[in-house]
């Protein structure tokens, strides 16, 4: 099984295309104003506009409201939703999109929100405290046990030099990496992104290394 990459907490066009030219499988949108990575719908949607075909435009919210979601959805082309706070799995499914929960797993609990959150397609994990936004830059422990029974993606604390590390102990269906691969946030480094997505892409090809 191929292990996807999403480089999330996208600000510009120009940085869209090269995530996507690196091999990219998606980028992620943050829809939540404190964060350093914010992007207002005009300018997500200047970004979507600009990703080549078959790229995997995700939004990222916590707790936001349910208006604000639809106003932004509404403006912006996105695949995916991406949650991060204490939605409900009714508020996730209710806007006619298909959705990852995350999970912040410094003090998390994998078990509950795979339980609770059946219809997800899949458990974004992050080094991060419940509830907040991610893009840390904190890894947890990826060697205690995880749900089966959804697709993880693991987040949180991933650079080039340990997701070959996350990719052979969880081999988990995607890694997302934000501030790992950035000169400054919210502004993605191409070398940084390059590497990154060659060093899932090597790791695959050789595990033994």
């Amino acid at each position: 099984m191929r292990c996807r990459v999403k480089i999330c907490g996208v600000t510009r066009p120009e940085d869209a295309v090269m995530a996507a030219e690196a091999g990219a499988d998606a980028i992620g949108l943050v829809f939540y104003p404190p964060s350093r990575r914010h992007v207002t719908a005009d300018q997500a949607s200047r970004i979507v506009a600009s990703l080549p075909p078959m790229v995997t435009a995700v939004g990222l919210f916590l707790d936001a409201d349910a208006e604000q979601v639809r106003a932004i959805t509404s403006q912006v082309g996105l695949d995916l939703l991406q949650f991060h706070g204490a939605e409900s799995p009714a508020f996730c499914e209710r806007f006619g999109y298909r959705y990852m929960k995350a999970i912040g797993m410094a003090g998390g609990d994998p078990w509950s929100i795979a339980r609770d959150h059946p219809g997800a397609a899949g458990l974004l994990l992050d080094g991060h405290p419940p509830g907040a936004a991610g893009g840390s830059g904190e890894a947890f422990d990826w060697g205690q046990p995880l749900p089966a029974s959804h697709r993880i993606i693991v987040a949180g604390g991933l650079r080039v030099d340990n997701v070959a590390e996350a990719v052979k102990t969880i081999r988990p269906w995607g890694v997302d990496c934000s501030s790992g691969v950035e000169s400054a946030p919210g502004i993605k480094d191409r070398r940084l992104v390059a590497a990154f997505i060659e060093e899932v892409y090597r790791v695959q090809r050789y595990p033994g290394d």
